[in-house]
């Protein structure tokens, strides 16, 4: 299997055509209401690093890691048969560069994750891209959550978010001091039979998924 290939037919080529795609040193966020797919999203994006042959953190604050796990397998699958590619040649590849750490809100702040991190760089790990599932960010301080954004920047690395919320308008999402610590900022919402992600910070439009595999698609 050409890895190339992959890469070009990886749903977050959708998402790159809104002009919405991060650059290093960024930060972006999903938002939508709780069960509608933002943990699919943050997957396509971290598998997309991960055939770029970058390293990949997966800091999960609701999943349990099996759970993290099986999310990354699912979605592998639906991408390999929506192309018909065998994925065997470069699973192993791919999941070789992907780290997932499991945090508590209530006893893990984002300086300790940012902690954590550093010590996985100083290990030899090389982070590209950091993925952050089910933190509730009305409960973060922006002190903590500029700490980890300084952290990204400093380090050129990219960030995606997700937090549980029905706001359509940049607005009604977090207060402007938090959401602007994010380039690109999203909302998945239903949209006739379907889903689409509709950029309401950066970027232009909006992207369809399909409502049974929450792909990003045309």
């Amino acid at each position: 299997m050409d890895k190339k290939a992959l890469i070009a037919h990886s749903p977050v080529r959708y998402f790159d055509v809104t002009n919405a795609a991060l650059k290093d040193g960024e930060m972006g966020l999903i938002t939508a209401k709780k069960g509608l797919g933002k943990t699919s999203i943050l997957v396509q994006f971290g598998i997309d690093t991960l055939l770029n042959d970058k390293g990949l953190v997966h800091v999960s604050f609701d999943q349990k890691s099996s759970n993290v796990i099986a999310w990354y397998s699912s979605v592998m699958a639906e991408i390999a048969k929506k192309k018909s590619f065998n994925l065997d040649d470069v699973n192993d590849e791919i999941v070789r560069n992907r780290t997932i750490l499991n945090f508590n809100q209530e006893t893990f702040t984002l300086p300790k994750v940012v902690n954590t991190l550093k010590a996985l760089n100083d290990g030899g790990i090389k982070i590209g891209s950091i993925v952050v599932d089910g933190l509730d960010l009305a409960a973060v301080s922006k002190s903590d959550l500029d700490c980890f954004a300084d952290f990204v920047k400093s380090e050129k690395m990219t960030a995606w978010f997700s937090y549980t919320s029905e706001a359509e308008t940049i607005g009604d999402t977090l207060p402007a001091d938090k959401t602007s610590a994010f380039t690109t900022v999203a909302h998945l919402t239903p949209e006739g039979k379907g889903l689409v992600l509709n950029l309401i910070q950066n970027g232009i439009g909006k992207v369809n998924l399909d409502a049974k595999t929450l792909l990003m698609c045309k």
